[in-house]
């Protein structure tokens, strides 16, 4: 049976490249940390380190155990916070990701309930690039992830909490021919050049996927990953482009904003999380928190104003 302290001495030698780094890091002498490697050789049956320079570099073996201790430290620091919201109710740590649209609309109230309600919870809160944190929580880096769920897509352990659908806007230049319709079929946009204001993933899909139902693939002459550089080259004059109702919290002022139909794209967002995690109370409280802001909180910049509702000004 391998030895599950001295793997992780292997993975700090790996992360650190030395044998002497993984000493100072861990306390130890290079020479205990050279003994409990070559003890775990020889359980693992098989070399696990060698000789790069002055350093040394994982075998393929080596980075296997080196893959496995790190989950299992995840794991073991998993195990200890929950023991911690058993016994206190209110303290420990949650580790949140999420995407950029969705922090102020959905993540910002819902953690000051959960501060309001818990004010003992840690909150290791980080946006992730690319906009898809779904891998955070399927690789146990993160508690729960505020994700655009994909289609078709299943994840074994992981539970999807719905949130919201966030519906989709035709973005047009100021004077466009077709600012004077106050609802778009996306077949109308079918000729015009694009704006992309996604980077590749499920949010980009749902543009695709609704273009593609109404009979034509967008002609993107114009790329952008955040929504607010996407608004100003459509502001510019050099196409037109969809962009979700949470990403229109800054409306650029030379663009007006459409409903759309036949189809309406929308991103259907989700929270996840590890279904092994849902018996501790404050992750179940956070939960709850996001599933209840209000409506009118998640689409108060929808776009559509008074300038939607009545034609261009």
């Amino acid at each position: 049976m391998l030895d599950v302290r001295r793997m992780q001495v292997l993975r700090a030698v790996v992360t650190s490249g030395s044998i002497t780094a993984a000493a100072t890091n861990l306390g130890y002498t290079p020479s205990a940390v050279s003994q409990q490697v070559a003890a775990l050789e020889k359980q693992a049956g098989i070399p696990l380190l060698e000789r790069v320079g002055r350093g040394v570099r994982p075998t393929e073996a080596g980075q296997l155990l080196s893959e496995h201790a790190a989950v299992i430290g995840r794991q073991v620091a998993e195990a200890e916070t929950a023991l911690t919201d058993l016994r206190a109710r209110r303290t420990g740590l949650l580790s949140i990701r999420y995407f950029a649209t969705a922090g102020a609309t959905l993540v910002a109230p819902a953690l000051a309930r959960l501060h309001q309600e818990h004010p003992g919870i840690r909150v290791d809160l980080r946006m992730t690039d690319p906009q898809d944190p779904l891998p955070e929580v399927t690789e146990g880096r993160a508690d729960l992830a505020v994700v655009v769920r994909p289609r078709g897509r299943l994840h074994d352990g992981i539970h999807f909490a719905h949130l919201l659908d966030d519906p989709y806007r035709a973005i047009l230049p100021t004077g466009h021919r077709l600012a004077a319709k106050r609802v778009l079929d996306l077949a109308d946009l079918a000729g015009e050049p694009w704006v992309r204001g996604d980077g590749p993933g499920p949010c980009l899909d749902a543009v695709i996927e609704g273009c593609a139902a109404a009979g034509f693939s967008p002609d993107f002459v114009v790329e952008s990953e955040d929504y607010a550089t996407a608004q100003g080259f459509v502001a510019a004059g050099l196409g037109v482009g969809l962009i979700p109702a949470m990403g229109l919290t800054n409306r650029h002022p030379g663009v007006v904003v459409r409903k759309v139909r036949r189809p309406e794209p929308l991103r259907v967002i989700h929270a996840a999380v590890r279904e092994s995690s849902l018996g501790r109370p404050a992750l179940r409280a956070l939960l709850v928190a996001l599933g209840d802001v209000p409506m009118r909180s998640r689409h108060r910049t929808s776009g559509l104003g008074a300038e939607a509702r009545t034609g261009p000004a």
